[in-house]
C-alpha cells in the first residue's frame, strides 16, 4: 500500500504551480477585481437572451458561483449554457453540443412564418483585450446552425455574422481590420463558432486585425479552459485499472487520478486536510493501494495500521472527496482540452459543478466553499455550480462567493 501512512509524502521539486496554490501568507484576497487578477482570461457574465426557461437573464459570473433555487428554476440550463459555449470555443459542431436543440428553445416559443425557432447564449470575458462580448443565435428547427454571432470589444464590432441564403450551409462573416479595406468579409461554415475559426482566418497584419485576433484568443482561453465535473459515486466504489490519472467526468477514475495527485505533496496535503475536515472519524492517511490483480483501490488510513476503502464510504464523502481532489489537482491531471498552445501559468482553470451540494451536509459544502474560496484567491481556479438547498444561500455571507437566487 503507497501513501496509506500518518506521514506525508515530501513535496516534490517537480510539482507545479496551480490549484494547490502559494502558501496563504501568499495568496491575493478575493473582491470585486478577482477577474483582473486571475492568472488567465476568465469569463464574468453569463448572458442566455433566450434558453430553455430563461429569457433576458444576465448573470454575474466571479471565482466562486452558485446558482440556487428549487427544481426547475433553470439552475441546470445556465450550466447547460456555459458547458456550451466552452465547447463550441474548443472547435466542436453545433450537432455535438446540442444533441436535443429543441430543448434549448425557449418555453411557449411560437416559430415564424418559416417554421424557425431557435435560441440565444453569450458571455462576457476578461483579461489582456480588456471586456470581450460574444453573443450567438442558434436555429434549432427546421434545421441546426448558427444563423447570427457578434464578437465586440472596446465599444467596436470585432466579427458579425449573418445567414444570408438559406440554401447553404455557410453564413456571412464580417471582421474589422483597419486596413486599406476597413472591413474583410468571407462565408464561414454555419456550425462551428465563428470566433473559434479567426485565428486560422485572419493574418494579423494590421492594428484592426490584431484587436480582432486578441479579443477571439481571449475569449477561447477563457471558454477552453473548463472542466464540467458530475461525481458519480456508484461508479466510483470498484477498484480501477492503473493509468495515466487523468480524472474524468464522473470521477470514476478516483483510485487512478488519486494515485497521480500523491507525487505532489503539497497538493496532497491539502487533500488530506480537507479529508479529515469532511469525513467521519479519524482520517491519518489518504492513499492508495495496488492489489494482486495491478488495480488500483483508494482508501482512508484511520490511524494503528487500520485503512477503510472509499467503496466503503456513503455518497456523500465520495463525492465530497471527488470534489476536493478536483479543486486541488494539477489541471494537466484532469480530463479537460486545455489550450495547448497557452502556459499553463496563464490559464484559469473552471470547474462546472451541477449539483454540488447533491448528498452533501452543510457542514461538507462550507468547507468545499471555503477550499474553493481560498485557491481561487491565487487566480488559477474558478468554481460555478449549483446548490438547491435554502441552507447554501447563507454562502452569500461568505467572501468570494457569488450567489444568484433563481427562487421566486
Amino acid at each position: 500500500m503507497t501513501a496509506l501512512r500518518p506521514g506525508l509524502t515530501p513535496p516534490s521539486p517537480a510539482c507545479p504551480s496551480g490549484p494547490g496554490g502559494p502558501p496563504a501568507a501568499a495568496r491575493r484576497p478575493v473582491g470585486p477585481q478577482a477577474a483582473r487578477r486571475s492568472a488567465g482570461p476568465v469569463v464574468t457574465e453569463l448572458r442566455l437572451s433566450a434558453f430553455a426557461a430563461h429569457r433576458g437573464a444576465v448573470f454575474p459570473i466571479g471565482p466562486v458561483t452558485l446558482f440556487g433555487g428549487p427544481g426547475g428554476s433553470g439552475k441546470t440550463s445556465a450550466l447547460r449554457a456555459y458547458e456550451a459555449l466552452a465547447r463550441l470555443g474548443g472547435g466542436e459542431s453545433l450537432a455535438a453540443v446540442f444533441p436535443d436543440p429543441a430543448g434549448c428553445v425557449p418555453e411557449r416559443a411560437v416559430a415564424d412564418a418559416q417554421g424557425r425557432r431557435g435560441f440565444r447564449i453569450g458571455c462576457t470575458t476578461d483579461g489582456p483585450a480588456g471586456p470581450v462580448r460574444l453573443d450567438i443565435a442558434v436555429q434549432a428547427e427546421p434545421a441546426l446552425r448558427i444563423v447570427g454571432e457578434r464578437l465586440t470589444g472596446g465599444g467596436e464590432t470585432l466579427l458579425s455574422t449573418a445567414l444570408r441564403d438559406p440554401g447553404r450551409s455557410m453564413v456571412q462573416a464580417a471582421w474589422h481590420t483597419a486596413g486599406t479595406v476597413p472591413v474583410t468579409r468571407a462565408p464561414l461554415p454555419d456550425d462551428r463558432l465563428g470566433t473559434a475559426l479567426l485565428p486560422l482566418r485572419v493574418a494579423g497584419r494590421t492594428e484592426g486585425q490584431l484587436r480582432v485576433l486578441a479579443a477571439a484568443e481571449q475569449t477561447l482561453v477563457a471558454l477552453r479552459s473548463v472542466f464540467a465535473c458530475e461525481p458519480q459515486p456508484q461508479r466510483m466504489r470498484a477498484p480501477v485499472p492503473a493509468g495515466d490519472g487523468r480524472l474524468r467526468r464522473g470521477c470514476d477514475n478516483l483510485a487512478a487520478a488519486l494515485d497521480r495527485h500523491t507525487r505532489c505533496g503539497r497538493r496532497h496535503a491539502r487533500l488530506l486536510a480537507a479529508a479529515r475536515a469532511g469525513c467521519a472519524g479519524p482520517v491519518t492517511a489518504l492513499g492508495v493501494e495496488r492489489l494482486a490483480d495491478g488495480s488500483l483501490r483508494a482508501s482512508l488510513g484511520r490511524g494503528g495500521g487500520g485503512a477503510t476503502p472509499v467503496g466503503r464510504l456513503g455518497d456523500g464523502e465520495l463525492r465530497y472527496l471527488a470534489l476536493a481532489l478536483v479543486l486541488l489537482t494539477d489541471p494537466g491531471a484532469l480530463a479537460v482540452d486545455s489550450v495547448r498552445e497557452v502556459p499553463p501559468a496563464m490559464q484559469t482553470l473552471t470547474v462546472l459543478a451541477d449539483g454540488l451540494d447533491r448528498d452533501l451536509d452543510g457542514r461538507q459544502l462550507r468547507e468545499l466553499l471555503s477550499l474553493a474560496a481560498s485557491i481561487g484567491a491565487a487566480g488559477h481556479l474558478r468554481l460555478v455550480g449549483t446548490v438547491t438547498e435554502p441552507g447554501a444561500l447563507r454562502a452569500r455571507e461568505a467572501p468570494g462567493v457569488t450567489v444568484v437566487d433563481l427562487g421566486p
